[in-house]
């Protein structure tokens, strides 16, 4: 049987395209920079939510705040903690790499703290000393300038701390225009 040229383009044209597979990190230019999109995870909060998890404006990269949480079904001492602050901290380093960036460059931490979370059980120096165990495993000296604050809660099930970054992007590190 032979098919006409209109059956033909009318079976073509509802056939969708093939989906095209997205390369990592995305830069999008912005003033003064680039907002960076390391994986598909900030790809899909850039596009809900409308921000950026990092833009870079000039030497300095600002990298959103990213939580450590709880999931359902893992514990909540200190030990299960560490494991949840080290699942964040290799979300940053995603993000840092895909900038061009390392933990040495990072000059400032801000941290906010549900001190008394019921998704931790401990106190707030519990807390303090095992967050800062794991930062120093992928932070070593000179260490950043570091601000933590106490809050009543944060955004998201099981959030424990947020993590915020602002970074020194050295000229090497800088793309060409």
């Amino acid at each position: 049987m032979m098919l006409g040229p209109t059956l033909l383009f009318v079976l073509f044209a509802s056939t969708p395209a093939p989906k095209q597979e997205t390369s990592y990190p995305v830069r999008i230019p912005s003033s003064g920079g680039e907002v960076i999109i390391a994986t598909p995870e900030e790809q899909r909060e850039y596009d809900l939510f409308h921000y950026a998890a990092a833009r870079r404006v000039g030497d300095t990269l600002y990298i959103s705040g990213v939580v450590v949480s709880r999931r359902e079904g893992e514990g909540k001492d200190v030990e299960s903690f560490k494991a949840q602050v080290r699942r964040t901290f290799q979300r940053l380093e995603k993000t840092l790499t895909a900038a061009g960036a390392t933990f040495a460059d990072v000059a400032m931490v801000n941290t906010f703290h549900v001190w008394q979370s019921p998704d931790f059980d401990g106190d707030r120096d519990a807390q303090l000393i095992a967050f800062s165990a794991v930062k120093d495993e992928f932070m070593k000296a000179p260490h950043p300038a570091w601000t933590a604050v106490g809050t009543t809660g944060l955004l998201g099930q099981g959030s424990i701390i947020e993590v915020q970054f602002i970074v020194h992007l050295p000229k090497s590190t800088r793309r060409a225009r």
